[in-house]
């Protein structure tokens, strides 16, 4: 199935820096948003390095399925940017979510780690594919807390897994067989902090890909633009 593809990153209103990367690689099917922390320029080097090392483990490892590609990619990752981190003081304790797309035959398998999203709207509706990896996302799973509660939490951007924090990292992977008209929406903290779901639906069914995406980017901005915003987004051909 043919895949198009729109992605942009946006410093925000509020950050000096952008420490957000993302990677759109269409002869792999790969497409990549991370986002990075810690330090000066330690959130930067690590959603590079992310993305960087995710796209070459997957181009040289094409015998691998698409869902231990991604897991091993990733954790390949993990371990260069936690290597780098203690041979650079400067870059030490620094880390990155990511959210990888791969489509395979048909197929499209999704890579997670941390609190950056995808979501998949389709024939109307749009769901949240993944699941943060934040306490509040824990809190909510034991029942301690309901979702009404997480925009007050104080914890809310508390994360509970990133890449090259430590050399290993578990990768939540997810699979879909795609349908015509299935448009994923890859998306740092950035935006989906700020942006409601209601609104990115509005956008993801009533525009183009291009003009949704700097639509939501705006709307992210016109919210605070608190943090960095990144967004791509991938539509399967009728």
């Amino acid at each position: 199935m043919k895949l198009q593809v729109f992605g942009m990153t946006d410093v925000g209103m509020k950050r000096k820096n952008n420490q957000d990367t993302f990677l759109i690689d269409e002869t792999l099917g790969l497409f990549i948003v991370a986002d990075g922390m810690g330090g000066h320029l330690g959130g930067e080097v690590a959603s590079k390095l992310a993305a960087e090392t995710t796209q070459q483990y997957c181009r040289e490892y094409k015998q691998l399925s698409p869902r231990e590609r991604l897991e091993k990619a990733i954790n390949a990752a993990s371990e260069k940017i936690y290597n780098e981190g203690q041979t650079h003081e400067e870059l030490k304790d620094m880390g990155t979510t990511i959210v990888a797309l791969m489509a395979h035959e048909n197929h499209a398998y999704i890579a997670q780690v941390g609190d950056s999203r995808v979501y998949l709207f389709s024939q109307g509706a749009l769901w949240q594919v993944t699941e943060d990896h934040t306490v509040v996302q824990e809190e909510i799973r034991a029942g301690l807390i309901s979702p009404d509660e997480v925009e007050n939490h104080e914890f809310q951007h508390v994360i509970t897994r990133s890449v090259g924090y430590q050399k290993d990292v578990s990768v939540d992977v997810y699979r879909r067989k795609l349908q015509p008209n299935d448009t994923f929406l890859l998306c740092s903290d950035g935006l989906s902090g700020l942006v409601k779901n209601k609104d990115i639906l509005k956008e993801l069914e009533s525009n183009s890909l291009e003009t949704g995406v700097r639509n939501l980017i705006g709307l992210a901005n016109s919210n605070g633009g608190t943090d960095n915003i990144t967004v791509v987004v991938c539509r399967v051909a009728p």
